[in-house]
């Protein structure tokens, strides 16, 4: 198993985009998602669209059985014509992601943040790069002077969206090894965590270990 790179002193600098222990007890580290090489976060998309469009398809049937009543023929009559309706909605959705992705210069970048009791998603805005990140990271845990609440503080101003996970209530853990992601599910919230190849497993294994409910797949290559 990779072990995470340590930060074993204030004022040293974190190994890039590695998985780092603070001073503060908690793992940080920066990951870009290549928004079109790597396609999760599309998938994600298609997927929301799918089941809204599934309920739809499905409210649609049941009010026409109901008031007309359904024959093969006006059952695939209907449903073609919502499958037409539903790619062309997959067309607009694609156009859209890549839209977006040219907005974020092509880089989801996302700041993680992991304990034994959470781990946060935190997207960055779009004008904040990698680089700054990393760099406001060993600035404030240099200057975190053993205060512990100082380390990342000044990093949330530039975040734009956020989503924890608690571990104890975490319901399925699924590793996607060749999308450098881990889906981290509760009843009410998917979150994503994206992790650096050299520290996958040992991500992997201290969420498995601190996830006490949930379902776990093995990981594979």
């Amino acid at each position: 198993m990779h072990k995470p790179f340590i930060l074993t002193e204030m004022k040293k600098q974190p190994a890039d985009s590695r998985v780092t222990l603070y001073p503060d007890g908690k793992y940080r580290w920066v990951y870009e998602v290549p928004m079109l090489k790597n396609p999760s976060i599309l998938v994600d998309v298609y997927k929301v669209l799918g089941i809204s469009f599934g309920l739809v398809w499905l409210f649609n049937v049941l009010l026409i059985g109901c008031e007309e009543g359904l024959s093969l023929s006006s059952l695939w009559g209907f449903s073609s014509g919502f499958l037409i309706l539903m790619a062309v909605f997959a067309v607009i959705g694609y156009v859209a992601y890549v839209i977006v992705a040219w907005t974020y210069g092509w880089k989801y970048v996302v700041l993680f943040e992991m304990d034994e009791k959470e781990v946060k998603h935190q997207q960055m805005s779009r004008q904040v790069k990698k680089a700054k990140v990393l760099g406001a990271l060993t600035a404030l845990a240099g200057a975190a002077g053993g205060r512990p609440g100082v380390v990342g503080s000044g990093i949330l101003a530039s975040t734009r969206f956020s989503s924890t996970s608690v571990l104890k209530n975490v319901a399925r853990l699924i590793p996607c090894r060749r999308m450098n992601l881990i889906k981290v599910n509760q009843l009410l919230n998917k979150n994503r965590i994206y992790v650096p190849d050299e520290d996958f497993d040992f991500v992997y294994d201290f969420l498995c270990q601190h996830c006490t409910k949930a379902k776990k797949q093995p990981l594979r290559d």
